[in-house]
């Protein structure tokens, strides 16, 4: 399984941004996809999920009512809505394969794409 984050950047605050985490083949048939965040020195932060058979998500109390997550199994691809975006967001966001339910998500498989930055500075 290959998977590619894109999408980061710079943006002020209350500014948006979309990440995208494009897979390899029918990853999204099989695997839960899930969004997460580092701040070097701090602990990795689960961020959102999405299920591979019911689209079931998970969102972190920090971007609950702000990020959206969705695929598009046709793009092979996971986006990550980042709205009202706030500097505490500032972080490495990376895209995995990912146990993934309404109340948790954790890294599973050990298949992961590459950081984006996130900054979110005026």
């Amino acid at each position: 399984v290959q998977l590619q984050a894109s999408g980061g950047g710079l943006v002020q605050p209350g500014g948006s941004l979309r990440l995208s985490c494009a897979t390899s083949g029918s990853a999204l048939d099989y695997y839960a996809i899930g969004w997460f965040r580092q701040v070097s020195g701090k602990a990795r932060e689960g961020v959102s999920c999405i299920g591979s058979s019911d689209g079931s998500t998970y969102y972190a109390d920090s971007v609950k009512g702000r990020f959206t997550i969705s695929r598009d199994n046709a793009k092979n691809t996971v986006y990550l809505q980042m709205n009202s975006l706030k500097p505490e967001d500032t972080a490495v966001y990376s895209c995995a394969t990912a146990y993934c339910t309404v109340v948790t998500t954790w890294p599973m498989g050990g298949w992961w794409g590459q950081g984006t930055q996130v900054t979110v500075s005026s």
